[in-house]
């Protein structure tokens, strides 16, 4: 970094302000989150430099990125962390493993980087409990991979701690980090602030015509102007850059970028420099750690003494005990400007002189840097460290060395079989274009059965990630057919997931539909996985699709046993389940129709996400139990649940889900809501190639339509859902197209309807599938029949636990017995309907409820303001767990956020609710059952759970 002359950076009394807002808020102990962006040698590094300076009483701890090819899996967060390292062993149990392992301190489960997140954020906030945290970060673009990201994320999840982070990030290598957080963007200085700058650093007066047109050349870049002027007279200056005066022949043009000039810059002053001098700088260019003793040993080696002085007189470096570069321009300079025999003497002394048994990995990748060819030796030492990276959860850095291991390796066939890996681990690491490039070298080489296999897969994976297209689902099983034609337990893993590609990607029939994927995988004869759970569900849901509806059912329950309560010893089997689980949870929903499976898996993985901190995981399976609540009327634990997961999915930088948001807006009647969001939907599905979600979209047109009684654009919705030839939502739209029909006097329609829902539905068994083929039979049947089937209808629902259709029929069955003039019996279940839909939220039913019973001539009251209403969804939850006895810690670890942020929360809530202490919430969260004992479930487990409605989030948590 190159230091202003000046106690304070001249020209940036914006971005200084911005810094003292900061840190006064940092000591009042909230937290801030700010990144300065900009080019190299615009002054980013002063203003870390000025933070620092100002941060009495603060506890600073900081990172520095470094430019090197060479990626070591969270070793700019172990830096930063350094200072609280004493306090590891006071974490929560899954958060101390995780950094502990992450950290290479002990050996273990790879680690999730978003529980390694959660517990640095543990870490800082409980140092920040005796003084406020300073968080500095320099050139973060050039941190390594996974540590950019856990700092990311604990910057996303900072709210109510005494913790400030800052980072500088140079553009434009690190244009794509830290998107999204706040960003001060900073330019070349003003014409005044510059001439300020050059007056303190160039003898005599400079004139201003010669001045303007210096600052003009240099874009107002305070090191270029400082380096670009350092020695020089004004009358020097006064020629210009292309003066012959001008140190160097090669900058007589002054083209190029400004950094890149300073670096040449740089590089012409390493030329009068001795060459033991030039070569201690390589060396420290070449290892970043700047340890002073590996220093030493490293120059031995090369049979140089080391002598740093000649080089900070040329204004190169610091050297404080080690050689700092005095702004990372000057390493750049000094490592590209060595020829490559020079850069390979110096790697090969770094290795020799790296403790192998401390450090192997830094070792390995030195030798590999030295190798001038193929070498077996060094590429399997880079292979035993890209392992090692994995088990500490570095999968970018197991990419890179996997990738460096390959074009080191002799023998084509092991070439290839590490370019597999290494296509592989970029892929898992989101990087698909470098996944592409090694997978591409790697069918260029000999390959076994097996990794042509993994060749196949992956390639099919690239495509499905870049479009959920059809596209992807032959290829997926053309890999699934070589795994069992090579006889290897992947196999049956990769049918599942063809057919997992076939769902979301719409298509039932036809050569690319799921259809087509299940009968590929039942005729494939492919080996047992290795998970009974994982054998018995692809069996039952490829024999759902291939029409074999009572062997799929059977199948299916065998398999909701082991996958309910199967033992999961590791962190891979339990990552494993979380995979396979949306397959079974779609298939339980819409073939068996069964939301007690539904709740029973949905609510397991949401445990077992949180429980390993699977943060990639955790979002889907919110919305999937989001879903289940939904249906039990829960509707404001629902959106509890859609409003974490789109809170951890923004902090992980995954895109949110849409579908349960689109169906509680749909319930919820919220018809502005709804058409944005489903317009917005529609056109990511259309890009996305998502044709389920544009199936998606009809059934939940169909039920807002429904609910708003505009009964012909229900009719359109739902038809189109219905001849959408996807896997999802089928059923459940033509229950929204029989209703539709009826009230639009479309009968045939409403019939033809009802012939395939009880098709569909004929081995469902259960209380969910027998109340919609009731309630549809009732709306096309008269007298005492319809009487009988809407009865019948409640009483199903009821067993099924589906509370929201337990409303529609009693609003469904009231309508009829207006218009069968039975007003005093149609009063009595239009009121239920009203109580519960009013209880629920669901506005649209509800008003449509209302307008019936006005009809009857009844008074219908208002609805009641309740306090816990004003919350919000983490409000809520947070208040519910409270009540519950959990503490603050335990509820941060829950939620993946801090005690302090968890305390700032209940501090709102007890405002709202007018109380002290979290001793008063029990009483404060008032209950009211959503649902009375009469349509209380009873296919399964759920019976005695009592949900809760809107007028109280307490919903008991999940055991």
């Amino acid at each position: 970094m190159i230091a202003s002359p000046h106690s304070d950076p001249v020209g940036r009394h914006r971005e200084c302000a911005v810094l003292d807002e900061l840190l006064v808020a940092l000591r009042a102990g909230e937290s801030r989150v700010q990144v300065f962006r900009g080019e190299a040698g615009i002054g980013k590094s002063v203003l870390l430099e000025y933070a620092v300076a100002r941060a009495s009483e603060v506890t600073v701890t900081r990172a520095q990125g470094v430019e090197a090819d060479m990626e070591l899996p969270y070793a700019s967060l172990h830096q930063l962390c350094a200072p609280f390292l004493t306090q590891v062993d006071a974490l929560p149990g899954p958060q101390r493993d995780a950094l502990r392992v992450a950290f290479g301190m002990a050996a273990g489960d790879p680690p999730d980087r978003f529980l390694v997140g959660l517990a640095v954020l543990t870490l800082l906030t409980r140092a920040s409990e005796t003084r406020p945290v300073l968080v500095v970060v320099d050139d973060a673009q050039w941190l390594d991979q996974v540590s950019l990201q856990t700092l990311e994320f604990v910057a996303r999840r900072l709210l109510a701690e005494a913790v400030a982070m800052v980072f500088a990030a140079r553009d434009p290598e690190g244009q794509a980090a830290l998107a999204g957080l706040p960003e001060t963007r900073i330019s070349g200085l003003d014409a005044a602030a510059a001439a300020e700058l050059l007056g303190s650093t160039v003898g005599g007066r400079l004139d201003k015509r010669v001045r303007d047109r210096f600052v003009a050349e240099m874009n107002g870049n305070p090191l270029a102007l400082l380096e670009f002027s350092r020695g020089r007279s004004a009358a020097e200056l006064a020629y210009g850059l292309d003066s012959s005066t001008y140190r160097g022949a090669q900058y007589r043009s002054a083209r190029g970028t400004v950094s890149s000039r300073v670096e040449r810059d740089f590089a012409e002053r390493l030329g009068p420099l001795p060459r033991a001098t030039r070569t201690l700088l390589l060396i420290a260019a070449a290892e970043p750690i700047g340890d002073a003793a590996l220093l030493v040993r490293a120059a031995a080696a090369l049979e140089i003494t080391p002598d740093a002085e000649p080089a900070r007189t040329a204004g190169l470096i610091d050297f404080h005990g080690s050689i700092r570069f005095r702004h990372p321009l000057v390493r750049s300079a000094v490592y590209h400007q060595a020829d490559p025999e020079e850069r390979r003497a110096v790697h090969r002394a770094l290795a020799a002189a790296t403790d192998p048994a401390t450090d192997p990995d830094r070792r390995a990748w030195h030798a590999a840097q030295a190798a001038p060819g193929p070498d077996e030796a060094v590429a399997a030492g880079l292979e035993q460290a890209a392992d090692r990276a994995r088990q500490r959860g570095g999968i970018a850095a197991e990419a890179v060395l996997l990738e460096r291991a390959a074009q080191l390796t002799p023998d084509a066939s092991s070439r290839g079989r590490r370019a597999v890996a290494a296509a592989e681990a970029h892929f898992s690491a989101a990087a698909p274009d470098r996944a592409t490039e090694q997978a591409t070298l790697a069918e260029l080489c000999p390959l076994s059965a097996l990794n042509r296999a993994r060749l196949a897969r992956l390639r099919a994976r690239i495509l499905f990630a870049r479009s959920r297209s059809d596209e992807a689902a032959p290829l997926l099983l053309d890999a699934a057919a070589q795994f069992a034609a090579a006889r290897s337990p992947l196999a049956r893993e990769t049918y599942l997931e063809a057919i997992s590609a076939t769902i979301f990607a719409g298509r039932l029939h036809g050569p690319t539909g799921a259809r087509a994927a299940a009968v590929a995988a039942r005729g494939s004869g492919a080996p047992p996985s290795g998970s009974q759970a994982a054998d018995l569900l692809l069996d039952g849901v490829a024999a759902l699709l291939a029409d074999d509806y009572d062997t799929g059912l059977t199948t299916l329950r065998s398999a909701l046993e082991l996958l309910a309560n199967e033992e999961l010893p590791t962190r891979e089997a339990t990552m494993r389940w979380l995979l396979l689980v949306p397959v079974a949870l779609e298939a339980f929903i819409h073939y068996a129709w069964d939301l007690h499976a539904w709740d029973i898996l949905a609510t397991r993985a949401v445990r077992l996400a949180r429980d390993v901190g699977a943060l990639g995981a955790l979002p889907p399976a919110l919305i999937y139990a989001g879903g289940v609540h939904i249906h039990y009327g829960g509707f404001a634990e629902a959106a509890r649940m859609i409003d974490e997961a789109d809170a951890i999915a923004a902090a992980t930088g995954h895109a949110p889900h849409k579908y349960a948001a689109l169906v509680l807006a749909a319930w919820r009647g919220d018809a502005d809501v709804a058409a944005g969001m489903v317009e917005e939907a529609r056109a990511s599905a259309v890009e996305r190639g998502e044709v389920s979600l544009l199936g998606t979209m009809g059934y939940i047109q169909g039920v807002l339509f429904n609910g708003l009684a505009r009964y012909e654009e229900a009719l359109v919705a739902a038809r189109s859902a219905i001849e959408h030839d996807g896997f999802n939502f089928t059923g459940l739209s033509l229950v929204e197209h029989v209703e539709a029909a009826t009230r639009c006097g479309k009968l045939d329609q409403a019939r033809t309807s009802l012939d395939r829902l009880v098709e569909l539905t004929r081995a469902a068994d259960s209380g969910w599938a027998r109340g919609a083929c009731a309630r549809s039979r009732a709306l096309l049947a008269d007298g005492d029949e319809a009487d009988g089937l809407y009865r019948t209808a409640i009483e199903e629902f009821g067993r099924g636990g589906v509370a929201v259709e337990v409303a529609r029929t009693h609003l469904l069955y009231g309508e009829w017995l207006r218009r069968s003039r039975r007003p005093a019996l149609a009063r009595e279940h239009l009121r239920e309907a009203y109580e519960m839909f009013d209880g629920m939220r669901a506005n649209a039913f509800a008003e449509r409820t209302r307008r019936e019973l006005i009809a009857t001539g009844e008074h219908v009251r208002t609805r009641v303001a309740v306090p816990a209403a004003d919350l919000t969804p983490q409000e809520s939850q947070i208040a519910t767990l409270a009540a519950d006895g959990l503490t603050n810690a335990k509820i941060g670890a829950e939620l993946f956020i801090s005690p302090h942020t968890v305390e700032w929360h209940l501090r709102k809530v007890y405002t709202k609710l007018g109380i002290t202490s979290r001793r008063a919430l029990p009483d404060a969260l008032v209950t009211a059952p959503a649902l009375d004992t009469k349509a209380r479930g009873s296919d399964g487990p759920r019976k005695n759970r009592h949900e809760r409605s809107l007028r109280s989030p307490r919903t008991p948590r999940p055991r």
